[in-house]
């Protein structure tokens, strides 16, 4: 470009920045984020015309008339100039890109084709509610809700329900800005629940309590009612019938096993007495032929019985089913 007219154009800015500028269309954006502006008039350029986006008294972006395009080098890699509208994007924007923002066709008549109050927020923190019961009855109950927020900002509410609808008693805290520049709101809902909102114009968090079932939940010193002490009578006297019968049940079971076990015994005892007594009633010349049961006791623990006699073909086996046989008699 030719000094002179360079020249011009310096002085062009110049007059224009003396000059000043109203304040523009407020913007918000969260930090971190990028920032899209639009310009609010067609741009045509003719000769010597300049077209530029500045930020407070810094050139940004500049447009000559021969297509030629300079971007400031603070905002080179951070900003993007959409050619087909002129649009401005500034991206991940911090804090310091707060100001003003202008879009400005520079010639024989200065005109602004785009205008931008534009303030950089950080998001807000999160915000928790909590509730204590101050009274409660079988009907209704009274009690307060406490928002707070991660940066030690909270407001205070207080509520009633009863069995139908909760109210937001009148004298506590509703809202409240904080130091940061965002609000801090505390509400009721139609479902009776409490909803505190802690939000600025970039985000928001909410925190809801259910205050009317808080109530029915914790009934403090509500005395039991009918029903309740029905429920529990009927209950108390099911466990004690249930113990019965397995009381009873086990009884019954012990009982017949010692029957049992009675009755093995007895039939042992008789077993054994029938087997190490002869009978008295045995044949006396029987008894002079035969050996008696002690003595065949004694041949069978010896491990073997000889034949007493050469024509006798008695085996062990057949003396010890007789042994068998006379005990079971």
């Amino acid at each position: 470009m030719h000094p002179i007219v360079l020249l011009f154009v310096i002085s062009l800015l110049h007059a224009y920045e003396a000059r000043g500028s109203d304040t523009g269309t407020p913007v918000f954006v969260q930090k971190g984020k990028d920032l899209l502006l639009h310009v609010t008039a067609p741009v045509k350029l003719v000769e010597r015309d300049i077209f530029a986006w500045k930020f407070k008294d810094s050139n940004i972006f500049r447009l000559f008339d021969d297509n030629k395009a300079i971007i400031t080098d603070p905002y080179v890699g951070r900003v993007e100039i959409f050619r087909q509208n002129h649009s401005l994007l500034l991206k991940n924007v911090q804090q310091n890109d707060s100001g003003s923002y202008i879009a400005v066709v520079f010639g024989k008549n200065n005109n602004d084709v785009g205008k931008y109050s534009v303030t950089v927020q950080d998001p807000v923190s999160l915000v928790t509610g909590t509730v204590d019961l101050l009274s409660s009855s079988s009907d209704s109950c009274n009690l307060t809700v406490t928002c707070s927020t991660q940066d030690s900002h909270h407001i205070i509410s207080t509520f009633r329900c009863d069995n139908t609808t909760c109210s937001q008693e009148e004298g506590g805290e509703r809202s409240k800005v904080t130091t940061s520049g965002s609000s801090l709101r505390v509400y009721l809902s139609k479902n009776f629940s409490v909803i505190c909102n802690h939000s600025n114009q970039v985000s928001s968090d909410e925190h809801t309590t259910m205050i009317r079932d808080f109530c029915f939940k914790h009934p403090g010193h509500e005395p039991p009612s009918n029903r309740n002490i029905a429920i529990g009578t009927v209950t108390v006297i099911v466990v004690l019938v249930i113990a019965a019968i397995a009381a009873a049940f086990v009884r019954h079971r012990k009982k017949g096993k010692h029957e049992t076990e009675e009755m093995k015994n007895t039939v042992y005892e008789t077993v054994q007495i029938q087997s190490l007594n002869p009978r008295v009633d045995q044949n006396p010349t029987d008894d002079a032929a035969a050996p008696s049961p002690s003595s065949i006791y004694s041949l069978i623990e010896a491990g073997s019985i000889k034949p007493t006699e050469a024509g006798d073909t008695t085996q062990p086996e057949s003396l010890y089913a007789q042994v068998e046989k006379t005990a079971l008699t």
